[in-house]
């Protein structure tokens, strides 16, 4: 696979395309009238550049390296609209807020807003008032959105965590591989894709699937000299007073704490405070306003303490946080990149400690265990699949429950089929409609021509009333009446856009086209269960990656900056360089399953639970892994459901597959 080269932070300054002088002088004039800076950062020009010469850009500029600035300005600039794509709602949130402060007309579509603020901004949308509309990847699985955005010239797409389109980047999201066909269905002028986490194998994939060329590759480096590296090997039991000697030890600053597990986060957070500290949790598991009580804190203070799952700190803009504590292991030399990278956005000196233990492996290999399908599974699923006929549909939750596979798993191998042109997705769409009215069927008819006003007449009589809502079962007006199902879907988002009516859709599904009804369906899932395989594989890889960095005897820095393919000497300010030895992680320590597990193990089996049918099943139970058939069976509350937690997932599993 051919990677990019190497670009160091001097390579930004790449000369712009010739005939983009007066471009260059809008975009300078426009940086410092909107937003207020007298340069740019590096990097940014060099993007922006290419940008407004019609060229698509990957951007490779580590975390608070002015990334949005590359497609806030060319949006102001360009003829048309910008959408971006973020997995951020905060991060949305907040620039959206900033750009509206500066009399951008802006806004964002995500699942945080009132029903009245969405008929808002698709009526700024329908009417072209809107130069930057931000939306989440899932909005692309919204066919009403979708019919909206077909409308409008899109002079430019921003794809944020541009990463997450690899399957060899570390948080693989199969949504975000759809978004370069999605482009080309759009007839986008031209796209950004922006990440600060790409090793060179990951950017070649984002390059090839957006097709960028090699010299539109902006890559600023991902050294930061203000930022202070250390590693302290540690046994889990001393970790909590090693971390209240440390914050006690150094000046008070605005602190992360990043712990794997949600109720790590409450208790670390419970033992900072009751030895006198600012301390609070933050967690996807608190509720809304909790959370957003402890981001607004954390931006208020200049010593809170935040011991948080890394659910905290993505999209959070504070520039001054001194500290930032590993609890835990990070999952990988990507995530560790990630979340250092939040310290020290102002220059300032930050310190970035690991408190590393051994222990950490099991629970980080769990969750890359717990989403790897059985060869069985993955033979099932792809013959559920392919049995459906030349043109078919799913529900990806249905094929989850009936296989018992995570969700995010059969996305995964629907996207792996594609990939292998096996199947093409020809769209999502909802199976279920209900409306209920705003006006009158005779005031919203009467805006309408008569051809127009009969075609609504006639979907609105077959409508069946309930209590409050009407229910509409689309594919069968579209049978009686002759009419397409995307022209009733059209029409049904027209009159919810103009507030004539509001609508509920459920029962999402998938459209596919079988492209090889006679394929070697064996070869296949032996193929694709090798994949799944290789990505097990990887993800532990990374894993043992961290605790290989954190017995490493050399610069923490270099070796880091080496991963990412950049070339770097010695730091000269991480632990190693300042004479700290390298010392070894104490061992992880465990109880391998023997006889006294073995009594346990056959009463369970006794059971004869269909949940807990093969090995691996089994395993993933003892170790406190959910599953789709776990969950629906109930059996979290069983006694020995996480018994062999802290054990390693294939000890265990040795142990389930030993003759009994």
């Amino acid at each position: 696979m051919q990677t990019p080269p190497e670009h160091t932070r001097e390579q930004c300054s790449i000369r712009a395309p010739s005939g983009t002088t007066t471009a260059r002088q809008d975009a300078r004039d426009t940086l410092g009238r909107v937003f207020g800076f007298d340069d740019y950062r590096a990097g940014q020009e060099a993007v922006i550049t290419r940008l407004l010469a019609g060229k698509s850009v990957l951007s490779i500029f580590p975390t608070g390296g002015g990334k949005s600035l590359c497609y806030e300005l060319p949006a102001l600039l360009l003829d048309g609209l910008t959408v971006v794509i973020s997995p951020l709602i905060a991060l949305m949130k907040d620039q959206v807020d900033f750009l509206v402060s500066r009399a951008v007309p802006a806004a964002r579509l995500d699942s945080s807003l009132e029903r009245e603020e969405v008929l808002q901004v698709y009526s700024d949308l329908n009417s072209g008032r809107l130069k930057l509309l931000y939306i989440s990847p899932e909005r692309l699985g919204n066919e009403r959105f979708l019919h909206s955005l077909q409308r409008r010239r899109i002079s430019l797409l921003a794809v944020d965590e541009a990463h997450c389109i690899s399957e060899w980047g570390h948080n693989f999201r199969p949504d975000y591989l759809k978004i370069a066909r999605l482009a080309s269905q759009l007839n986008v002028g031209r796209v950004l894709t922006l990440t600060a986490t790409a090793t060179p194998t990951v950017a070649s994939d984002i390059a090839r699937a957006f097709g960028i060329a090699e010299e539109d590759v902006v890559h600023t480096g991902f050294y930061r000299p203000n930022l202070k590296l250390y590693v302290t090997p540690c046994e889990a039991a001393e970790r909590t007073d090693l971390l209240l000697a440390r914050l006690r030890e150094r000046p008070p600053g605005p602190t992360i704490v990043y712990v794997t597990l949600q109720r790590t986060a409450e208790q670390v957070a419970a033992f900072l405070s009751g030895h006198g500290l600012d301390a609070r949790a933050y967690h996807a598991g608190m509720d809304t306003e909790d959370r957003n009580a402890v981001q607004d804190a954390f931006m208020a203070s200049d010593r809170l303490v935040i011991v948080a799952t890394i659910a905290f700190g993505m999209g959070v803009d504070k520039a001054d946080i001194r500290y930032i504590y590993h609890y835990n292991l990070a999952k990988g030399f990507e995530s560790y990149m990630q979340e250092i990278g939040r310290a020290g956005r102002d220059g300032g000196e930050s310190i970035c400690e690991l408190l590393a233990c051994a222990d950490d492996v099991v629970t980080l290999e769990n969750f890359s265990y717990g989403d790897t399908p059985t060869p069985q599974a993955v033979a099932a699923l792809i013959a559920d699949v392919l049995g459906r006929g030349p043109v078919f549909d799913v529900s990806i939750y249905d094929l989850s429950s009936d296989h018992d596979v995570r969700t995010l798993v059969v996305q995964t191998l629907l996207t792996y089929l594609e990939l292998e042109n096996v199947i093409q997705a020809t769209g999502p769409f909802y199976s279920e409609f209900k409306f209920q009215p705003q006006k009158t069927s005779r005031e919203i008819l009467a805006r309408f021509d008569p051809a127009r006003a009969d075609f609504l007449r006639s979907i609105f009589s077959q409508a069946r009333k309930g209590r409050t809502w009407f229910a509409l079962d689309v594919e069968q007006v579209s049978r009686s009446t002759g009419e397409t199902r995307d022209r009733i879907v059209k029409a049904l988002g027209y009159l919810e856009e103009t507030g004539d009516l509001v609508l509920q859709v459920a029962g999402v599904r998938q459209g596919y086209r079988n492209l090889q009804l006679a394929c070697d369906r064996g070869m296949l899932g032996e193929t694709l269960s090798a994949r799944f395989t290789r990505r097990e594989e990887h993800d532990i890889a990374r894993i043992h990656r961290m605790l290989q960095w954190a017995e490493h005897d050399g610069c923490l820095t270099k070796h880091l900056l080496d991963y990412f393919g950049e070339t770097r000497g010695d730091c000269g300010h991480c632990a190693r360089c300042e004479g700290v030895p390298a010392r070894p992680l104490p061992p992880a320590r465990y109880v391998v399953p023997g006889e006294a597990e073995a009594g346990p193990l056959r009463n369970l089996r006794a059971e004869g639970r269909d949940a807990l049918a093969t090995p691996r099943q089994l395993t993933r139970f003892l170790c406190g892994i959910t599953s789709p058939a776990t969950t629906r069976a109930k059996l979290r509350a069983h006694a020995l459901f996480g018994a062999l937690k802290s054990v390693p997932f294939r000890e265990v599993l040795a142990f389930v597959e030993r003759p009994a």
